[in-house]
């Protein structure tokens, strides 16, 4: 078995920032079971998730930037998939083309894989040393794929996705009426609970092969999707549901038996950074997260007191939408009402814009996260007063 080394205080100069390492594994893993609903281990029959939810450190609801897609725009010309992969990446609510990933900062020193049964994913599949994202896999090919890459590579880093719990979600929300379970992801004979409960029995066999194999005590494990689920199927913008999924790390140095209030998807790379002793992403750009220390058992969790920032700013879009919505009603009416329309869409009611799934790109405008929260909720009081005053 290899040795762990641990880095009691470890300090690494790269590109002018620090990196304090972790008590370091060797290898971290991000499991991905697309489309989780974070009710789905209390409710469905997933023991082998509901294991790690005992043996490791729990979040059931961890938030990501609403899973809107764009295919036209700006973001589309950058990005093949929804907001939350190009940000879990990147580390970073602030999406630039520019923008490092987290596997980036792995690469090529040491090696990374992705292994997905889709292609959905190709713009976060940059700088993976090995990337295999086929249509035609299973989910359970999925996971033979990336067990041989474990035996033929020294992969550091590696990312497995489960794309059919997501496919199935986005069937029964869109083409169900005639079923039983129709646009009920929980709903009798729901194929959406087949496809899940089969994601946690492959994570059982991708486990077993881990401690089969002796990677297992130098492998931090983590368990979650890129998104939730609606209980009517897929992703709504607006539907909370949406916006959170389960998140379960486990492994070497892990907290067993913790559970965190909340955490933020954005949080992601930089924790991983943090475990495998390299630096984050984009770290000095006003929109990133940070390393959640507090995963791991050395660090008490006690006094852990994490800003809502992703639930916050998809709160004010959901609103934003509705009020606009609102607005659009009242204006057959009230022309007044189309003119404060049309000052928002000129992007003059205010002196910032409101900073919406449509203008993501310009998000790093901004400057900070808290920031864009303050403009936001300037224009969102502004909207109700003028509504209320009608």
């Amino acid at each position: 078995m290899r040795r762990i080394f641990i880095f009691i205080a470890s300090i690494i100069l790269s590109v002018g920032s620090i990196v304090v390492s972790a008590e370091e594994p060797l290898k971290v893993i991000l499991f991905m079971i697309d489309g989780m609903h974070y009710e789905a281990p209390q409710k469905l029959n997933m023991p082998v998730l509901n294991s790690l939810i005992k043996e490791g450190t729990y979040v059931q609801k961890s938030y990501m930037i609403i899973p809107h897609h764009p295919t036209v725009g700006d973001y589309s010309k950058f990005n093949s998939c929804s907001f939350p992969n190009p940000m879990l990446h990147e580390g970073t609510i602030f999406i630039r083309p520019g923008n490092k990933m987290i596997q980036e900062m792995i690469s090529p020193k040491h090696q990374t894989a992705f292994v997905v049964n889709t292609t959905a994913y190709n713009s976060v599949g940059r700088g993976f040393s090995t990337c295999i994202m086929d249509n035609t896999l299973t989910d359970g090919q999925v996971v033979l794929q990336a067990i041989e890459v474990l035996k033929n590579q020294d992969v550091r880093f590696l990312r497995i996705h489960l794309q059919s719990p997501g496919v199935i979600g986005t069937k029964i929300a869109m083409n169900s009426e005639d079923k039983p379970y129709s646009r009920n992801i929980f709903g009798k004979d729901s194929p959406y609970i087949d496809a899940i409960e089969n994601a946690d029995k492959l994570l059982g066999q991708f486990i077993d092969f881990l401690k089969k194999s002796g990677k297992w005590e130098s492998t931090v494990l983590i368990v979650t999707s890129d998104h939730g689920q609606s209980n009517v199927g897929w992703h709504p913008m607006l539907d909370e549901d949406s916006w959170s999924t389960p998140l379960v790390f486990a492994g070497n140095g892990i907290a067993q038996g913790r559970k965190l209030s909340y955490f933020e998807h954005t949080d992601l790379a930089p924790t991983i950074a943090w475990l495998l002793g390299v630096s984050a992403p984009n770290n000095h750009d006003g929109g990133a997260g940070k390393p959640i220390k507090e995963i791991m058992a050395k660090y008490d969790a006690d006094t852990y007191e994490p800003t809502t920032y992703i639930k916050t700013i998809n709160q004010q879009i959901r609103l934003y939408n509705i009020l606009m919505a609102r607005m659009v009603l009242a204006a057959e009416k009230d022309n007044y009402i189309s003119n404060i329309i049309s000052s928002l869409e000129n992007e003059n009611l205010t002196p910032e814009p409101f900073y919406h799934q449509d203008r993501i790109t310009d998000w790093y405008k901004a400057g900070s996260t808290q920031h864009l929260i303050e403009a936001n909720q300037q224009i969102l009081d502004k909207i109700q007063y003028l509504l209320d005053k009608k």
